[in-house]
């Protein structure tokens, strides 16, 4: 990033107050910023950063009036936040820039990859599989056969996507994922032993979907198990076989969803949440952290908490109630002493 404050201002389609001869060439934080870094402020309660910051010029929306003598430069626009992700995209990621196919790689024969895509090294692409253009498949990813995946993907070092299975565009996956993986499927026998049911079905992930880092969705055991338009993960999240996390639905770390439990959108889900198997999820619900679901909620717009969940209130009245257990018990004990001793008299 090499640019100068009026040809960035221009660029964002904003106005900027100051000197726009000054040069930029990195981006930073507020309060960590340093002569030639971008900066943005969006959250009111930074703002005092705004006054002692170091960086040439920060990005504002342009509603934001200083209460206060700055030296920086300011550029006005309509959402600094957006304006400032877009920015991150264009100059951060060096991924997006990568193309070609790599040294050492392997692209099976009957294998499409579509153009200006990048395959790094150690990467296997194996039989009938699709690429899309612009999809980026870093060193040591592993697609299996007749696996498909869409344009402007980008799958980090160590992905490994099992066969059979489809990958919308626009997709982001983190090192360590498992696309595919056979579900949790084992009937018992009569000596007590397991025998594995077989896995046949896949994974289908829509478009624009973000799974962290050791990350495993499992396949269906027969179908497909489904993740839906924009879906985001956070690391270390488990979803088991057949089940369905629908449209825009965010899953933070740790959390679990157990098999043929559908999820609906929108939904919000708390670290370390644990879904029970067979469940329905209705639209547009938030889930605390640490929580555990073991029926199905039909309600929409809901706020849940504890093990098992209940409605928000509820949860809080139980946590105070349940802080006064021992102060409780001492009182019953106490009455019933009472009690005793009015008998005996």
């Amino acid at each position: 990033m090499q640019i100068s404050i009026a040809d960035l201002a221009q660029m964002v389609q904003g106005t900027f107050e100051g000197d726009g001869t000054q040069m930029l060439n990195t981006i930073a934080k507020i309060q960590e910023g340093t002569t030639g870094a971008l900066s943005f402020f969006a959250n009111p309660k930074y703002e005092n950063h705004i006054y002692t910051t170091q960086s040439s010029a920060v990005l504002v929306n342009k509603t934001f009036v200083p209460s206060k003598a700055h030296k920086t430069v300011l550029i006005r626009v309509e959402d600094a936040y957006a304006t400032f992700t877009n920015l991150l995209e264009q100059y951060g990621n060096t991924a997006i820039h990568l193309t070609g196919i790599e040294q050492m790689s392997f692209i099976d024969e009957t294998a499409v990859v579509g153009e200006n895509a990048y395959v790094g090294a150690f990467t296997y692409v194996s039989k009938n599989v699709s690429v899309g253009e612009n999809t980026k498949l870093f060193p040591h990813v592993f697609l299996g056969a007749n696996v498909k995946v869409g344009k402007n993907c980008i799958f980090y070092s160590g992905v490994k996507i099992y066969h059979d299975c489809i990958i919308g565009d626009n997709c982001i996956l983190h090192s360590g994922t498992v696309i595919g993986g056979d579900g949790f499927g084992f009937s018992l026998l009569p000596d007590g032993s397991y025998k594995k049911i077989p896995q046949i079905g896949n994974v289908i992930m829509e478009s624009d979907v973000e799974i962290g880092a050791n990350c495993t969705i499992d396949r269906a055991t027969m179908g497909s198990t489904h993740i839906r338009k924009g879906v985001k993960f956070d690391n270390l999240i488990q979803i088991a076989h057949n089940a369905e996390v629908g449209d825009h639905t965010v899953i933070a770390g740790q959390a679990g969803v157990a098999g043929s439990t559908k999820i609906g959108k929108y939904n919000v889900i708390g670290g370390q949440a644990a879904f029970a198997g067979h469940l329905t999820i209705a639209d547009y619900n938030q889930f605390g952290g640490q929580c555990g679901v073991v029926g199905s909620i039909k309600e929409e717009n809901g706020k849940w908490f504890g093990t098992p969940v209940l409605g928000v209130r509820d949860a809080l009245r139980s946590a105070s109630l349940f802080k006064r257990l021992p102060e409780l018990l001492i009182r019953i004990d106490t009455l019933e002493k009472e009690i005793k001793s009015l008998k005996k008299e």
